[in-house]
């Protein structure tokens, strides 16, 4: 079994790997019964310390569709409101033997911590301002396969917003440049992180100069609950400066795609008109959230992923010799569960 804690430890052919096994899955969820019994006999935690709507929902219909028992955990609800500590907690969810920990926590590092902890399987759902590396999975996914081409390499993505507080700015800066593509950071420099001139990007405040030349914009969310001080002026004047507006769409090439992780605040980072532009990826970056999550579920739990078939895998390694009459079914379509049968 394999972690997944951050972009870096995947590098490019990793990144590439994800995809290609998440086109797999997108075949998977549009069966008319979108479901593999890849992950059957596994158990995986949702275990998010922190609010998550998109991201909690799409790991569990992930797991779910390739057939995995899931167990759900919220901190407000459990022992911890008692004052049990994180790691206590994963000890006796660990006694349940569960395979794999979906996390999310407000604090740096600590699903890195978790791993240490425990034999299963981690996978970083957001800590901090550290990471989100299945955000930047199905950014990038979604916008490699609307190019068509494996890479972007010569892609010029202008990100614009709260770069200091977005864990999905700095996964997406690492799997966007190891994929060849030319980052450039737009944004008050309150809203820039100090350590920004150790990535691999080029830093900007002029917006209108940088929408000129990007092949895509990538609309970071203003995380208020995050800054404990005044770090723009006003919100009418960050819209004024850094926002996408109406009038910035006029300045955008017509092969360009605007980005978005969600949640959006629309007329505050993001106008309406953007936000339903054509060009505009958001509804497409949702929907590639539950088949990358059941990629990295399936990459992360199955042994030899580079061969093994999410049809075919169980809860033991891929046998070469399964009869694909009997995971898909006498007339070639995939087994319907028992309540379906």
């Amino acid at each position: 079994m394999s972690d997944l804690l951050d972009i870096e430890s995947l590098g490019r052919s990793g990144l590439e790997e994800l995809h290609t096994l998440t086109d797999t899955m997108v075949e998977v969820s549009s069966r008319p019964i979108p479901k593999s019994p890849a992950l059957r006999g596994r158990t995986v935690v949702s275990c998010f310390f922190e609010d998550s709507t998109r991201t909690r929902l799409s790991f569990e219909a992930a797991a779910r569709r390739l057939s995995a028992d899931v167990m759900g955990f919220s901190s407000g609800s459990s022992s911890m409101s008692k004052g049990e500590s994180v790691r206590d907690t994963i000890m006796t969810i660990d006694a349940m033997r569960v395979d794999a920990y979906v996390v999310r926590h407000r604090s740096s590092g600590v699903p890195h911590q978790i791993s240490r902890w425990t034999d299963a399987s981690v996978i970083n759902a957001g800590d901090g301002q550290h990471g989100h590396p299945t955000q930047a999975l199905l950014d990038t996914y979604t916008l490699t396969r609307r190019l068509d081409r494996p890479g972007l390499d010569g892609l010029h993505v202008v990100m614009v917003g709260d770069v200091r507080h977005s864990r999905v700015a700095r996964s997406n800066i690492a799997a966007m440049t190891a994929l060849g593509a030319e980052v450039t950071l737009v944004g008050p420099p309150t809203l820039l992180p100090p350590e920004v001139a150790s990535f691999p990007v080029r830093v900007g405040h002029d917006l209108d100069a940088a929408l000129a030349t990007a092949d895509v914009v990538y609309v970071l969310r203003i995380q208020r609950e995050r800054m404990s001080e005044a770090l723009i002026p006003t919100l009418r004047e960050y819209t004024a400066t850094y926002g996408l507006t109406a009038r910035r769409l006029g300045l955008i090439g017509a092969d360009a795609h605007l980005m978005h992780p969600g949640p959006m605040v629309r007329g505050l980072e993001i106008s309406s008109e953007a936000a339903d532009d054509p060009r505009s990826l958001i509804t497409a970056q949702v929907a590639s959230g539950v088949p990358t999550r059941m990629a990295v579920l399936f990459w992360a739990l199955v042994a030899n992923p580079d061969t093994a078939n999410p049809d075919t895998a169980g809860p033991a390694e891929p046998s070469n010799d399964t009869d694909r009459a009997d995971i898909d079914g006498a007339d070639g379509e995939p087994t319907p569960p028992e309540e379906h049968r």
